[in-house]
């Protein structure tokens, strides 16, 4: 069942649980799979972890392992030696300088302890993932934190763009040292929406100029750092009636030629209810492909999973421009075994910065 050297298929799924079982591995091989999304889950420890990344691989050696594991209350693996890292939230406030002695740093020191906590927290994430057989991970957040959204919350930076671009570039900075690919998420921004768009569909109606002032900024900025992008589930009802996943005026018209990104578009879940207000799971993943995304996710959901696989057509021709851009995200350089992380200096000099910043603590 071994697949060599196969170019990616547009659909990101995810497995049962802690190993495969046959019907895991019939959609891991199928042609149209390009990824496999790991959850909670499908973490009990990392030898398991490694075991099952590296049965996944067995099947495709082609499929990107992602994973959501940004810090804080979005994180995968906490436990057998995983770093509990820190919501990003804490970075910010460590750059206002709210975790700090009012009196003792200057805005500029603040600002650069903020700095180096953000690449240090990247590289200890993307190292440890890695040593287990991950490729990828779904961060960072570039959302405005406005108050307004629980599901968001203090999984943001910061309420300010210029903050949330410098701390967002520091940690793709760390994660690239540890040879990891990011995705900025959820383009244009959905901290403004309160709804939450796992279970609802999200209308943010504020103005396009308004939107590309605030929120949309990071995604300009951070320009080629960026190496892939994820929408959101939202309709921003003064620019399109489709939420920004769906719409060729936010993906191809905004992102594609007027902030001129040229990585990876991915759609947020096509089983979160803010995915299946415009029809079952094929009709989104169509519209979603049409609209400029390059690769598609369907989590939780392996009827739904089946029923992508089984009725899903793509143009290869048009489809071999996303290929090339999904190949980009496979991870650099071979990782460390987890012993020689331990003693790996940049790591071990990583962790002792974010303990130092009372951002973690090591057992």
């Amino acid at each position: 069942m071994r697949r060599k050297n196969y170019l990616p298929g547009p659909v990101v799924l995810d497995v049962t649980g802690l190993v495969l079982d046959e019907e895991d591995k019939k959609r891991i091989a199928h042609p149209l799979t390009g990824g496999v999304i790991l959850f909670s889950r499908n973490f009990q420890d990392r030898a398991q972890l490694t075991a099952l990344t590296s049965a996944i691989k067995d099947v495709r050696e082609d499929v990107l392992i992602c994973i959501d594991h940004e810090g804080g209350r979005v994180q995968r693996c906490k436990t057998d030696g995983f770093t509990h890292l820190p919501a990003m939230q804490r970075l910010g406030l460590i750059w206002m300088g709210k975790q700090l002695p009012a009196d003792k740093y200057s805005p500029a020191d603040k600002a650069l302890m903020a700095m180096k906590a953000a690449t240090a927290v990247g590289y200890v994430l993307a190292s440890e993932l890695r040593t287990c057989g991950v490729d990828f991970s779904f961060t960072p957040v570039l959302d405005l934190d406005y108050g307004h959204s629980d599901v968001i919350g203090n999984r943001a930076f910061s309420h300010e763009n210029a903050i949330t671009t410098v701390l967002a570039k520091s940690l793709n900075h760390g994660l690239l040292q540890a040879g990891m690919r990011n995705c900025g998420k959820h383009f244009p921004g959905h901290g403004w929406a309160a709804a939450d768009s796992h279970v609802a569909l999200p209308v943010d109606d504020r103005s396009l100029e308004a939107i590309l002032k605030n929120d949309a900024k990071p995604y300009r900025d951070l320009g080629m750092s960026l190496d892939s992008v994820m929408p959101a589930h939202v309709v921003y009802s003064q620019v399109d009636k489709f939420p920004a996943g769906f719409s060729k005026v936010w993906l191809q018209d905004i992102l594609r030629r007027q902030l001129e990104f040229t990585g990876v578009i991915f759609s947020d879940d096509l089983s979160m209810a803010g995915a299946t207000a415009f029809g079952d799971v094929v009709k989104g993943a169509n519209l979603a492909l049409r609209a400029g995304c390059d690769a598609i996710l369907i989590c939780n959901r392996p009827d739904l999973a089946d029923q992508l696989l089984e009725k899903l057509q793509i143009n290869q021709k048009a489809f071999s421009v996303s290929q090339e851009r999904l190949k980009r995200l496979f991870p650099q350089g071979n990782p460390l075994s987890w012993k020689e992380l331990q003693m790996e200096a940049q790591y071990s000099e990583a962790k002792m910065l974010l303990q130092n910043m009372g951002l973690i603590s090591i057992d």
